[in-house]
């Protein structure tokens, strides 16, 4: 692990965050960080379709759907798809340092639900450039992810 374990203190305290919160800080966080550099692919085959992430050392989860104009929170019991990983797995999917298909394989990635959409949403994701996506973040954005990208490459 190269991330610094999550305190058991903070991890109880999300826990007990309600979830749609949770959920509309995702989503504003994603249309505000992400979808300039997402918006130009194929979404229309998840437009309307709800997705939920699970991030199961913090014990919490987040809904949202895909829309035309990016991300809209959801309720996680709506979702069609849910993905379900540790934390770190996830910054390192993000950062593109971990295949989706070697975690999947490894049990550290579960999809549940409508695994056809979860493939569907996965291989759209997996085609994108980060040094792309990033190029179209927030300058402070987009350096803390390359100094974090680089610290867990060394």
């Amino acid at each position: 692990m190269l991330l610094p374990a999550v305190p058991t203190y903070l991890s109880r305290f999300i826990a007990h965050l309600p979830m749609a919160p949770v959920s509309y800080a995702l989503s504003l966080g994603l249309n505000r960080i992400a979808w300039r550099g997402l918006q130009e692919l194929d979404w229309t085959p998840m437009y309307g379709r709800s997705f939920a992430i699970r991030i199961l050392d913090l014990g919490v989860s987040a809904g949202f759907r895909v829309g035309p104009s990016g991300f809209a929170a959801a309720k996680v019991t709506e979702a069609a798809v849910t993905f379900s990983a540790s934390a770190e797995d996830f910054v390192r999917l993000a950062l593109q340092l971990e295949d989706p298909d070697t975690l999947f394989f490894n049990r550290r990635l579960r999809i549940e639900g409508d695994t056809d959409l979860g493939l569907t949403a996965k291989n759209l994701l997996d085609g994108v450039d980060f040094e792309a996506l990033t190029a179209q973040m927030p300058a402070p954005v987009r350096m803390v992810l390359n100094q974090l990208r680089q610290r867990l490459v060394a």
